[in-house]
């Protein structure tokens, strides 16, 4: 059997929280930042959870996260 393998993109991504909950950044702050307002930059500050619908997505992606 070959090896488990993480996929990079979703470790760069994701990250585990204690409770079991996966953190994810938001989109659409990366650039293109002059026309959005000050209100939707401020709002895509911070971190988000992933929605329990997605988790098994990340769970097959990280086998190794603890999920």
């Amino acid at each position: 059997m070959p090896k488990m393998k993480t996929k990079s993109g979703a470790k760069k991504r994701f990250r585990v929280r204690p409770g079991g909950t996966v953190k994810r950044g938001h989109a659409f702050k990366r650039h293109i930042l002059t026309k959005k307002s000050t209100k939707t930059k401020r709002q895509l500050r911070g971190s988000a959870s992933v929605h329990e619908t997605d988790v098994g997505h990340i769970k097959q992606m990280m086998p190794f996260a603890g999920l």
